[in-house]
C-alpha cells in the first residue's frame, strides 16, 4: 500500500479529534512541517475508508441500500441515524479528515512549491487534489443537501453559513472542468503517495471525466440540457475503458492497513450482518450468477435466503450471509469503477443525451460486473438473454435501475444515490420502525448547538431537516 503505515503515523499528529465542524476551524496544524504528499495520502485513505466502511458508527450505506441487514442490534437498519451519531461521523470525517487535509496540502504546494518538481508536475498535484475535493463535496451534498461550502474551511470562521446544494454543484462542476484542463499526461504527480494511480495524470484525467459523467447524470430531470452537455464532454474527453482504470485502492493483509469491512466482519469477532432479503430475493428471481460471489452458501449449496430487512430475529444461522470475499482484508476499496461508467453511458444514451447505443453499454455494464465478480462471459450472456434482464428502451429506467443497483452491491453510497434518482427497485420500509428509505441524512445534532442560526436557516431553506426532504437533483 505504498508507504501507508508511515503516512498514518505522520498524520496522527496533524488530524484533529473533534466531533463537530467548528473544530475544523482550529489551526492545529503546522503546514511547513507536514509534507503535502502526506496530507494527500491521508485524505485519500480517509475518504476511501469512509466510502467503504460498514461500521454501524460511521458507514451504514450497505444497510441504507438494503444489501445487508442487522442481527442483534437493528437501529441502523431502521434508519436511526442519531443514536450512534452516524450522520455526524459522515459529516466530520469528510470535512475534517478529507477536505481539510486536501485544502492544507494545496496551500503548502502553493505557498512552498518544491523546487525539484517541474511546473507541470506541481499543477498536476493541485489538479489531483481538486478532483478529490470535488468528489468529497459532491458526496456531502448528496448526503445532506445544503451544507457549509464557501466558508466551511475558513480557519477564522467557526460558524460557517450553509450554501445552496444546487449552487455548490454548479461550482464544483466548474472546478472539475478546470482540474481536467490542468492535468498534463506524463508530467507526474504525487508518485507512490498517490494510492489511486501512482501519480499517473492520464489515469487521473479518466477518473475526473468519469466523475463528471456521474455528476452529469445527477442533473437528469433537473437540467437535461446541462446533463447532455456534460455527459457528451466527459465521454469525448475519455472515461474509464476497463476495470484497469478504476479509482480504487489496494488494502493490505495486516492491521492497520486492512479494508474496514474486514475489521467489522472478522477482526471484531462479531456477527452483526446478514444479507437482506431485498437483494437476495431479486437475485434469486433472476437466477443471478453473482449470488455465489456476493453471498455465502451457509444454508446449503445453492440456497440463498436473506434476512427480513430491518426485522428482529435475523441470525447468521438462519439467514444467508456475505461471501468470503468480504472477509478478505485486502479487498480493494473503490470510489468509481468501469461498470458504473458503462451504466452511466447507457443511461445517457437512453435519455438521448448522446448518440451511443444504450443496449450495448447496458449489456457491457452487466457483463463487466459479472466478470469482476469472477463470473464468465457465458454466464453473462445467458443472464442478459433472459426476458426479465434483456434491455428494453420502453422500460429503460426499470432495467438500468435494477441492474445497476445489483452491480453496485459493494458500493452502498452510490447505490443509494442512484436509487434516489431512478426510484427503482422498490425498497420496502424498514420492518420495525416502518420508516421508508431516507432521501437524505439529517444534519448532525451538534450543528443545532454549535452553529444554530445557520442550521436553522439551512433547515428552513431545504424544507425541513428531515430524512424525507429531497436533495435538489432528486425529483419526485
Amino acid at each position: 500500500m505504498k508507504k501507508l503505515f508511515l503516512i498514518i503515523l505522520l498524520a496522527t499528529g496533524v488530524v484533529a479529534c473533534s466531533d463537530d465542524l467548528s473544530e475544523v476551524n482550529v489551526d492545529t496544524k503546522a503546514p511547513t512541517e507536514v509534507p503535502a504528499d502526506v496530507l494527500f495520502s491521508n485524505a485519500t485513505k480517509n475518504l476511501i475508508d469512509q466510502m467503504v466502511s460498514t461500521n454501524v458508527n460511521r458507514g451504514i450505506f450497505k444497510l441504507v441500500a438494503q444489501y445487508w441487514t442487522e442481527t442483534t442490534y437493528t437501529d441502523e437498519a431502521n434508519y436511526n441515524l442519531v443514536e450512534r451519531d452516524i450522520n455526524g461521523a459522515q459529516w466530520i470525517i469528510l470535512y475534517r479528515d478529507v477536505l481539510k487535509d486536501l485544502d492544507e496540502a494545496a496551500m503548502i504546494i502553493n505557498e512552498n512549491p518544491d523546487s525539484s518538481l517541474s511546473e507541470a508536475q506541481i499543477q498536476n498535484q493541485l489538479a489531483m487534489i481538486e478532483v478529490l475535493q470535488v468528489f468529497t463535496w459532491h458526496v456531502l451534498v448528496d448526503t445532506f443537501g445544503d451544507i457549509p461550502y464557501t466558508e466551511a474551511l475558513d480557519l477564522e470562521n467557526s460558524t460557517p453559513v450553509y450554501d445552496d446544494d444546487a449552487a455548490i454543484y454548479a461550482d464544483i462542476v466548474t472546478r472539475l472542468d478546470a482540474a481536467i484542463t490542468q492535468l498534463t499526461d506524463g508530467a507526474g504527480g504525487f508518485g507512490q503517495a498517490d494510492y489511486l494511480y501512482n501519480g499517473d495524470a492520464g489515469q487521473w484525467a479518466k477518473f475526473a471525466n468519469s466523475l463528471k459523467l456521474r455528476l452529469a447524470l445527477r442533473y437528469a430531470n433537473v437540467d437535461d440540457t446541462k446533463a447532455a452537455k456534460m455527459a457528451t464532454e466527459a465521454i469525448q474527453a475519455g472515461v474509464f475503458e476497463s476495470h484497469a482504470d478504476n479509482a480504487s485502492m489496494d488494502y493490505e493483509a495486516s492491521a492497520p492497513n486492512t479494508n474496514p469491512i474486514w475489521e467489522d466482519l472478522v477482526q471484531s469477532g462479531r456477527a452483526d450482518f446478514v444479507a437482506a432479503n431485498t437483494i437476495v430475493d431479486k437475485m434469486n428471481a433472476l437466477d443471478d450468477p453473482r449470488r455465489d460471489d456476493y453471498f455465502a452458501q451457509n444454508l446449503g449449496e445453492g440456497v440463498y435466503d436473506g434476512g427480513t430487512y430491518g426485522a428482529n430475529g435475523n441470525t447468521q444461522s438462519n439467514s444467508t450471509i456475505y461471501s468470503e470475499r468480504f472477509e478478505d482484508p485486502t479487498l480493494e476499496g473503490v470510489l468509481l469503477d468501469y461498470t458504473e461508467v458503462e451504466f452511466l453511458i447507457a443511461e445517457a444514451a437512453a435519455r438521448s443525451y448522446i448518440s451511443e447505443d444504450a443496449e450495448t453499454h447496458y449489456n457491457e455494464a452487466i457483463t463487466s460486473s459479472i466478470l469482476y465478480w469472477d463470473g464468465t462471459e457465458a454466464e453473462a450472456d445467458a443472464y442478459i438473454a433472459q426476458p426479465a434482464v434483456a434491455y428494453s428502451q420502453a422500460n429503460w429506467i426499470e432495467k438500468i435501475g435494477v441492474q445497476k443497483w445489483i452491480a453496485l452491491y459493494n458500493r452502498g453510497f452510490e447505490a443509494w444515490s442512484t436509487w434516489r434518482k431512478l426510484d427503482v427497485p422498490e425498497l420496502p420500509n424498514a420492518a420495525q420502525s416502518g420508516l421508508p428509505v431516507p432521501l437524505r441524512f439529517t444534519y448532525p445534532v451538534s450543528e443545532a448547538t454549535l452553529n444554530s442560526a445557520n442550521w436553522e436557516a439551512a433547515s428552513s431553506a431545504i424544507g425541513g431537516d428531515e430524512q424525507q426532504t429531497r436533495i435538489f437533483w432528486d425529483q419526485d
